[in-house]
């Protein structure tokens, strides 16, 4: 990561588990626009449940109804949605509900959330969540590389030049599951506050402190796990995201039909 916080890139050993008749498989999942925009409505369908889900377990707090609402209708219409832009479009109108009700999860006046601003981030709930991300991607990246999944080969994210979109995409499902479950763990304990933010020119990063203090929480997370209802036995959170690169290869093998992640354990 540089200095501030973002992904710069990853040092991992040469490439060995490659398999040609998986990248075929992958490619024609993406070239066929029926076999794509199944796996793209997958994905935004696991990271809409996650994050209603979020919600759901803070229903106490005065105000989520309306935006639970929206969220469950917008849901609906992610089956219609018959191309990439639609689906991006419904799954943007998602996310903003679902950020517009962070307000009322989070208890600190300084963290107050108007809008999700990237590239850099405007206050400090952006920072967390760029920062957070870029942990989430580079974790899913590592996953991916124990597969012979081919990371360059995406779905709901446009392939392009220099990007490990695949880890976009299955990034979605545990940000809310993993990255934002986390933000709100450390800000209503009080374990990060103003301290660690770097402020300059309405622009906000998190301190070198603020970057350990996360990087341990996330670690601690990650090796954390849960009794998995199908498998019972405990998996960490880190082996759920290799489970969910494997669910995608038997898929795109034709062997199982892929279905997303959704959070059963609170």
């Amino acid at each position: 990561f540089n200095y501030y916080g973002f992904y710069s890139g990853s040092f991992y050993p040469r490439e060995f588990l490659n398999s040609g008749r998986l990248i075929v498989k992958q490619v024609e999942n993406y070239i066929f626009d029926d076999l794509r925009i199944f796996l793209a409505r997958k994905f935004v369908d696991g990271a809409s449940y996650n994050m209603l889900r979020n919600l759901k377990t803070y229903t106490s707090s005065e105000g989520l109804n309306i935006y639970i609402e929206a969220i469950e209708s917008e849901r609906t219409k992610i089956e219609s949605c018959m191309n990439i832009h639609d689906l991006m479009a419904c799954e943007g109108h998602i996310r903003n509900a679902y950020y517009n009700a962070w307000d009322f999860i989070i208890d600190d006046e300084f963290f107050g959330f108007d809008r999700r601003t990237k590239q850099p981030p405007e206050n400090a709930i952006n920072a967390l969540i760029s920062f957070g991300n870029s942990m989430l991607y580079t974790t899913v990246l590592s996953e991916i590389y124990k597969t012979q999944l081919n990371p360059t080969i995406s779905y709901l994210h446009e392939p392009s030049d220099r990007r490990f979109s695949l880890a976009l995409d299955i990034a979605e499902i545990f940000k809310p599951v993993i990255v934002d479950r986390l933000i709100f763990k450390i800000i209503n304990r009080g374990q990060i506050s103003k301290e660690h933010f770097i402020s300059e020119l309405n622009f906000c990063y998190l301190s070198e402190d603020g970057r350990k203090l996360f990087v341990k929480e996330f670690d601690e997370l990650m090796r954390s796990s849960i009794r998995h209802k199908k498998l019972n036995r405990n998996v960490s959170y880190r082996g759920l995201i290799r489970l969910e690169c494997y669910k995608l290869i038997k898929h795109l093998f034709g062997d199982e039909v892929y279905n997303p992640l959704k959070v059963w354990w609170y």
